[in-house]
C-alpha cells in the first residue's frame, strides 16, 4: 500500500512492477467516477504525458461523461463481471485502476482483481477538507484507508510539511452539479435498455430523490433563520448542548464504514445514551443533512425516540441553519464518520465518531464508549490536529473542485501529477495487514517513517 504524497523536487519515486515492465508507460483503467468530466479530462492529461487510458462504461451516464476514445461498454450480467474485468486487465496490460469510492459492487470486484495482480488502485471522492479539496487515496477511504491511525505516526508523517492555506481558493458550482447529476441519473434510468443488466448502488429512484431534495432545500431556506435564532438563544443563555449532524443514507461512509445501514439506529443509540449519561441541564441538537431528500420523516423519528427515553424536552430536531456557528458553541459533536467531524475538531470541539473514519485517532477523537463521551470528552490536541491536516494535504488531498472550470482544471493537473509514476510522486510500501490488523512494516528511507494500517 501507499499514500500519494505531493511531488517534491528531490523525491525519487518507485514504479509499480507493471509500469516498470513497460518502460514507465502506465495503462490506466477508469471505472465510475464523479458526475463531471474530471475522469475524462484527467485521461486526456495522462495521455498527453505518454500514458494510455481506458474506460469501462457501465451505464449511459458513464458514457455521457467520457465521450473520448478508449471506452468499452459493459452490458453483461453481474455474475459475468468478474471474468470480464479480469480478462480486460490482463489483455490490455493495465497497471492502474482509478475509480470513485471502493464499495460499489463493480468496483469491489475490480479492486480485488487489480490487487491480485499487484496493480495500483486509486480512489477519489469529495475531499476530507472542504470546500475546495478532493481526496486521492491508494486502495480506499475510511476503513480501507492507508493513512496511519497512531498519533506518533501522524506527527512523523507531517514533519517538514508546510501548514496549508485552508482559505477557499476555488469556487464550485452547485447549479452545474445539479444539472449534471440529473442528466446522469435520469438518462441512465430512462435509457436502461442500452445497459439492461446494470444495477445502480443508489437506494432510491432518482426522480424521488431530486423532487424531495428540491422541496427540502426550499423549506430549509425558510426554516434556517428560525434555527439560527434558536442557536443564538442557546449561546446567549450559555446552555450546554451537543450536536448530532445527520448523514445521507446513500453514503457508503454510513453503509460500509459503520455498524449501521440507515440513520434510524444511530439516532436511537445516541438519544438513549444522552438520556442516561449526559448532564441533566444539557440539550441534544440533531440537524438534518442539507441535501436530505426527505424520504424519511426525521423530525418524527427524533421526536418519538426522545419521548421513549424521557428526554422530549431536551432533544431538538432542526432543519437548516449555520452548522459552523452551531458547532462552535457546542459541548461536543457526535458523528458516524462524516467530514463534519473535521469541522468540529477545527474549532476545538470534542468529537466522537461511531464508525470508521480516517480521523478517528487518539488525541483527536474521543476513544471511549459513547456513554462516557458526554462527561469525559476533551477537545482535540491542537498540535496533533495541525499535524493531521498537514499530513492529509501532503499525501491524500489535492486542491480543486469537480464542477467549476478553474477548480476542475487545477484538480486534473494535480491528479495527473500524482498518478504519473515517472514524476516520482508515489511512496511505495507493502502491507502486512488490512483494516484492523497489524502494521505495514516497510519504512520509506527518504523520510524515515513507518505507516500503520489499522
Amino acid at each position: 500500500m501507499a499514500l500519494i504524497p505531493a511531488p517534491g523536487p528531490h523525491e525519487r519515486g518507485t514504479m509499480g512492477k507493471a509500469a516498470s515492465r513497460q518502460g514507465g508507460r502506465q495503462v490506466f483503467l477508469f471505472l465510475q467516477g464523479p458526475v463531471t468530466p474530471y475522469f475524462a479530462d484527467t485521461a486526456n492529461e495522462l495521455e498527453a504525458r505518454g500514458h494510455r487510458c481506458l474506460r469501462v462504461n457501465l451505464c449511459f451516464g458513464d458514457w455521457l461523461f467520457w465521450r473520448r476514445p478508449g471506452a468499452v461498454n459493459y452490458r453483461g450480467r453481474r455474475e459475468n463481471w468478474p471474468a470480464f474485468i479480469a480478462d480486460l486487465i490482463d489483455r490490455e496490460g493495465v497497471t492502474d485502476l482509478m475509480l470513485l469510492g471502493e464499495q460499489r459492487f463493480y468496483h469491489k470486484v475490480a479492486i480485488a482483481a487489480a490487487k491480485a495482480r499487484n496493480l495500483n488502485v486509486t480512489v477519489t471522492d469529495f475531499g476530507y477538507l472542504r470546500p475546495d479539496w478532493i481526496t486521492l487515496e491508494r486502495d480506499g477511504m475510511s476503513g480501507d484507508s492507508c493513512f496511519p491511525r497512531e498519533p506518533e505516526a501522524v506527527m512523523k508523517l507531517a514533519e517538514g510539511l508546510p501548514a496549508p492555506d485552508l482559505e477557499p481558493r476555488y469556487g464550485d458550482s452547485f447549479k452545474t452539479q445539479v444539472i449534471w447529476d440529473i442528466a446522469y441519473h435520469m438518462l441512465t434510468n430512462w435509457l436502461w435498455f442500452l445497459y439492461p443488466f446494470y444495477r445502480s448502488h443508489q437506494l432510491y429512484h432518482p426522480g424521488l430523490v431530486y423532487l424531495g431534495t428540491g422541496l427540502h432545500i426550499l423549506r430549509a431556506k425558510f426554516s434556517s433563520p428560525k434555527v439560527d435564532r434558536f442557536v443564538g438563544r442557546l449561546k446567549a443563555e450559555k446552555a450546554p448542548y451537543y450536536v448530532l449532524p445527520l448523514q445521507m443514507e446513500n453514503d457508503f461512509q454510513l453503509r460500509a464504514y459503520s455498524p449501521y445501514f440507515d440513520f434510524k439506529a444511530p439516532i436511537h443509540a445516541v438519544v438513549a445514551s444522552f438520556a442516561k449519561n449526559a448532564p441533566a441541564n444539557s440539550r441534544l441538537v440533531i440537524k438534518a443533512h442539507p441535501l436530505d431528500p426527505g424520504l424519511r420523516n426525521w423530525a418524527r423519528i427524533v421526536r418519538r425516540s426522545a419521548a421513549r427515553h424521557g428526554v422530549a424536552g431536551r432533544v431538538d430536531f432542526v432543519d437548516g441553519g449555520n452548522l459552523a456557528v452551531m458547532l462552535e458553541a457546542s459541548k461536543g459533536c457526535i458523528t458516524v464518520n462524516s467530514t463534519v467531524g473535521l469541522w468540529s475538531m477545527r474549532v476545538a470541539v470534542p468529537t466522537i465518531t461511531l464508525g470508521t473514519a480516517v480521523y478517528d485517532i487518539e488525541g483527536l477523537t474521543f476513544q471511549g464508549p459513547l456513554d462516557q463521551f458526554w462527561t469525559e470528552a476533551t477537545p482535540p490536541r491542537q498540535d496533533l490536529w495541525h499535524a493531521f491536516v498537514r499530513a492529509i494535504v501532503g499525501h491524500i488531498q489535492i486542491r480543486g473542485v469537480y464542477y467549476a472550470k478553474e477548480g476542475l482544471a487545477a484538480a486534473v493537473q494535480a491528479t495527473a501529477s500524482r498518478l504519473d509514476l515517472t514524476e516520482g510522486a508515489w511512496l511505495e510500501m507493502r502491507s502486512r495487514a488490512r483494516r484492523n490488523a497489524a502494521v505495514a512494516d516497510q519504512a520509506v528511507p527518504e523520510h524515515g517513517f513507518e505507516f500503520q494500517n489499522v
